[in-house]
């Protein structure tokens, strides 16, 4: 019966590695096609506005141009302000709203502690009722006098609802409490515990809800709408959204200066200028994922409890 067993390991084995094999295949096939549309996005920003006008998108267009991209690159000082504004408002939103965040799940999760139950009520009433962006407007501009701050960038996004229940579910449910007890025991306090123990073990979540929280900065432009009116305050959004109605504005204004057409070859570049917008917003975000994403697979590890 041995020998048997031993015969059919090899075989068990092969048909595994087969598997993996067409596993990795069609991961690859759906790699392939999540990339394409990224890939055409960067084709069309370095195609020629008429071409793609007469022939639409394509993997191999008939002719090149840089006029899309250079009519968003000449704002050169502006774009590069507008970029470092966006990444200070990301990095300083995103971990400013971590520890908070991750302090008030701390709090709420503690059973003893006698304000959980009205902190839990607190924090759901926000996701139920919302005064509205009127309201909002008003309170920021007129009672704290922020208008035009950059505090008012990282602010509204810094604490939400669901994100707060996401750590609280994951300290409540992969935080042993005997950790906890054996903390207390040795003398630990609420803080120290929190600090040394509960957060290094919250890696995995804070990953999540980190990048997250940095898309929502990095994509947020409504707020810098609103509050935001000199240029150098900026974020990169914004100044994309401007230079696509400024594009549209020369589209449908009958009194361009003829030497202004003419530099751009005769074709305002509304499509090529539209995927080249859409690339200087995507292409850092593309670049740092990779280097992010260990930090997702680290964290998978932290949390374990060795028996």
């Amino acid at each position: 019966m041995a020998k048997k067993d031993m015969d059919l390991a090899p075989s068990r084995r092969e048909k595994k590695g087969f598997g993996q094999y067409v596993l990795g295949f069609f991961l690859l096939l759906y790699t392939l096609f999540c990339f394409l549309p990224f890939l055409l996005v960067v084709i069309a920003a370095f195609t020629d506005e008429q071409c793609l006008k007469d022939n639409g998108y394509s993997f191999f267009p008939k002719q090149l141009s840089f006029t899309g991209m250079g009519q968003v690159l000449k704002y050169g000082k502006q774009l590069g302000n507008s970029y470092a504004i966006t990444i200070l408002v990301t990095v300083v939103g995103t971990f400013l709203g971590l520890f908070i965040m991750s302090m008030f799940a701390f709090a709420i999760s503690r059973k003893e502690f006698y304000l959980s139950k009205f902190l839990k009520v607190y924090l759901i009433i926000p996701m139920l009722f919302n005064g509205g962006t009127l309201a909002g407007y008003m309170i920021f501009t007129t009672v704290y006098n922020l208008k035009d701050n950059l505090i008012l960038l990282i602010l509204p996004l810094t604490v939400s609802t669901m994100n707060v229940i996401i750590l609280r579910t994951y300290i409540a449910n992969s935080i042993p409490e005997e950790l906890m007890d054996a903390a207390r025991i040795d003398g630990a306090g609420e803080y120290r515990t929190f600090f040394q123990i509960v957060l290094p073990l919250m890696k995995p979540s804070l990953a999540a809800v980190g990048f997250m929280m940095a898309t929502a900065y990095w994509n947020d432009w409504q707020n810098a709408m609103l509050y935001i009116d000199t240029n150098s305050k900026k974020p990169l959004q914004l100044l994309l959204v401007n230079i696509q109605n400024n594009i549209q504005m020369l589209l449908n204004s009958h009194n361009i200066p003829s030497e202004v057409y003419a530099a751009m070859g005769n074709t305002l570049p509304e499509r090529s200028a539209t995927m080249a917008t859409v690339l200087v917003v995507v292409g850092p975000i593309i670049i740092v994922y990779p280097f992010f994403q260990k930090y997702f697979v680290k964290g998978l590890t932290v949390g374990s409890v060795k028996g």
